[in-house]
């Protein structure tokens, strides 16, 4: 499983439509072949914080939603609103819960 954890930080002029972009966007990929996962969330620590947080079958399946031109005008988007650029960090993942839990 590949897990993908990000951030795009909200300017106050924009955080209405920094919000619902990333909604729009997470509905849209949930659709997506190989989407497990994908939400978006205000970070509870920092309200002026998206963060998202997606779970994909594998790296194909991520390379394919990066190509979507759907994917790129979100980023570029969300580039252009946000006062720092997009944080993405992107994981190879394995669910441990058995062996943690006993």
């Amino acid at each position: 499983m590949i897990l993908i954890t990000g951030h795009v930080i909200l300017a106050p002029e924009h955080r209405e439509r920094i919000i619902a972009l990333g909604a729009e966007h997470s509905a849209r990929s949930r659709s997506e072949p190989g989407c497990l996962a994908h939400n978006c969330h205000i970070d509870v620590e920092n309200p002026d914080r998206l963060m998202f947080v997606e779970e994909w079958e594998s790296v194909d399946a991520v390379r394919a939603h990066f190509a979507q031109p759907a994917s790129r005008a979100f980023v570029t988007e969300m580039c252009a609103l946000s006062p720092a650029p997009p944080v993405i960090r992107i994981y190879a993942a394995e669910e441990i819960t058995a062996t943690l839990m006993g």
